[in-house]
């Protein structure tokens, strides 16, 4: 697993970015798994992610409403296939309304550039 720990910050939220290769459900709660292990992972707001396992779409919102799909479509435009992105939030007390879409977007582009 990649993990590039937290890239950004916003009002109190902080945003990590983690990920790697998967071909099956199995695979993505075994990554899943992986990560909670670490405690501050575990104990994270949201982990949401998203996937294209040979083209079938895959995500996860974790309660943070419509990020997953953000991740999908990042996936979708440059055509990344089995390749499980996780975007991990802690809530900082204050709302970020549509700029969380926005980190979650520079997030993954920070993994996918990486």
């Amino acid at each position: 697993m990649r993990q590039l720990g937290v890239v950004l910050s916003d009002r109190g939220s902080k945003y990590a970015v983690s990920g790697c290769k998967v071909t099956d459900r199995a695979a993505i709660d075994a990554a899943l798994k992986e990560l909670k292990r670490d405690k501050k992972y575990a104990k994270a707001t949201h982990n949401t992610w998203g996937v294209l396992i040979d083209g079938v779409p895959l995500k996860s919102d974790d309660g943070e409403s419509g990020a997953g799909m953000v991740i999908l479509r990042m996936l979708e435009r440059v055509g990344r296939q089995n390749e499980l992105i996780i975007v991990t939030r802690w809530y900082g007390g204050k709302h970020l309304g549509g700029d969380r879409f926005r980190h979650v977007q520079d997030a993954t582009r920070m993994y996918l550039e990486g």
